[in-house]
Order: structure tokens, then C-alpha cells, then sequence
């Protein structure tokens, strides 16, 4: 008696194999190519929050009298010029950013009158605008 040994895959199995992936890539490939759009998004928020956190610390070392606190009350302190010293890693641009490590700041924070704390814009390349709490230190 002779012994049928299979020697590998019929053509139907891999076709219905090679559907399968079809389908799945079908499915996936939208949801990675609209992953830019958010990673853009949650930077600018990393941004945001990093200039929030900066000012803040930068606030409670003005009111200890730490010589090394910069001073905040500016007419119009949602400027690259002065919130630059507070982010490291990014730039800081006044104009629509050209490259993944560019943030455009906007904004008429004025810290020149009675508020303690005013909003400014952070937008990443390709991305939409995120708030960054900037708190005034007089």
C-alpha cells in the first residue's frame, strides 16, 4: 500500500490566503495614513503643555524672588521671542511651520494688565491649534 504524502499548499488555499490580506489591508491602510494628522496634534499639545508647565514654574520662582525668573508682562507675551526660553527641542515661528519641529505661537496675550494668566495658540505642521495657559509673572 502506497502512502499520499501532501507536498504543500493547494492554489484555493492560497488564494483564499492571499484575499484575506487583501481585505485586512483594505480595512488598516486609512486608519495608519490618518495617524499624521494626530500625531500632529497631540505634539502641539506636548508643546502647549510644556510652555504651561514652564511659565508656571517660571511664576513660582518670580514670586520666591529667584533672580533667574524672567519677568512676563508684556502687552503681547504669545511671541516666539519670549516663549521660546521656556520649550526646548521645538521651534518656536510666528508664521504656518515648514517642518515637523516647528510650532506656530499666536495670540494676543496681554499680561501688561490685571490678568494672571492669559491663553496663547500652539499649531504643529499639518495640524490644528492647540491652547498653551501662559501665566503672567510680574
Amino acid at each position: 500500500m502506497k502512502k499520499h504524502i501532501q507536498q504543500g499548499f493547494t492554489l484555493i488555499e492560497l488564494v483564499v490566503v492571499i484575499v484575506i490580506l487583501g481585505i485586512l489591508a483594505a480595512v488598516a491602510l486609512p486608519k495608519f495614513i490618518n495617524l499624521s494628522a494626530d500625531a500632529a496634534n497631540a505634539a502641539a499639545k506636548g508643546v502647549a503643555g510644556s510652555i504651561a508647565s514652564g511659565t508656571s514654574i517660571n511664576f513660582a520662582a518670580r514670586s520666591a524672588n529667584n533672580a533667574g525668573a524672567v519677568v512676563l508682562n508684556q502687552a503681547n507675551v504669545c511671541t516666539a521671542a519670549i516663549l521660546g526660553s521656556f520649550v526646548t527641542g521645538v521651534n518656536l515661528v510666528a508664521v504656518a511651520p515648514a517642518a515637523n519641529d516647528q510650532f506656530q505661537i499666536a495670540g494676543a496675550g496681554d499680561c501688561s494688565g490685571a490678568l494672571n494668566t492669559v491663553t496663547c495658540t500652539v499649531t504643529a505642521q499639518n495640524g490644528v491649534a492647540q491652547n498653551a495657559t501662559v501665566v503672567c509673572a510680574r
